[in-house]
C-alpha cells in the first residue's frame, strides 16, 4: 500500500506570507494542531504546530529536572501572558515555524511511513508529488488502513 492510497487529500495550509493569527484561526476552525507552510508554488517550506505556539506563549524559563516527573522553575521572564499572545498574533508564520519538514513521496510504501512516524515521534507526515503538497498522513491513517482487513 502506498501513500496516495491512504493520505487525506484535503489539506489545510498557510502561506509563508501569512501571520500567526491566520494559523491560530485555522487551528480553531478546523480543530487541527499543525499546518504545512507553503510558498506561492504550493511547495512545502515549513511546518507550524501547536507546540511552536506553546513555546512562544509560555514563560521562557530555565528548568531543573528534580525527578522523572517534576521540574522546578529557577528563572523566568515577567512579561504578561496576554502581551506575549498579542505579539504572537502579528508575527509572520515563518518567524516561529519549523523549517525542517519531514515529508514523503506520494508513492512511499506504508511500512516506511509507519517507520518514519514512529522513529521521528511525529503525529503526521506531509505527502508531496514533484515537490508540491498533495496530502497528509497521520498515525491514525496508517493504523486504520493497516488493520482494517485484519479485524
Amino acid at each position: 500500500m502506498q501513500a496516495y492510497e491512504i493520505m487525506m487529500n484535503r489539506t489545510y495550509k498557510v502561506k509563508e506570507s501569512d501571520t500567526v493569527r491566520s494559523v491560530i484561526e485555522k487551528f480553531i476552525a478546523y480543530r487541527i494542531s499543525g499546518l504545512p507552510v507553503v510558498n506561492d508554488s504550493n511547495e512545502i517550506v515549513a511546518y507550524i504546530s501547536d507546540g511552536d505556539i506553546m513555546r512562544y506563549i509560555g514563560k521562557y524559563n530555565d528548568f531543573v529536572i528534580d525527578t522523572f516527573f517534576f521540574a522546578t522553575v529557577i528563572k523566568g521572564d515577567d512579561e504578561d501572558f496576554l502581551k506575549r499572545a498579542q505579539r504572537l498574533l502579528n508575527l509572520n508564520v515563518m518567524d516561529i515555524a519549523q523549517r525542517k519538514v519531514i515529508k514523503v513521496a506520494w508513492n512511499e510504501e506504508i511500512e516506511n511511513i509507519a517507520a518514519i512516524l514512529g522513529k521521528k515521534k511525529i503525529k503526521k507526515v506531509r505527502v508531496e508529488r514533484n515537490g508540491v503538497l498533495v496530502g497528509i498522513i497521520s498515525r491514525g491513517d496508517v493504523i486504520r488502513h493497516s488493520f482494517k482487513a485484519l479485524l
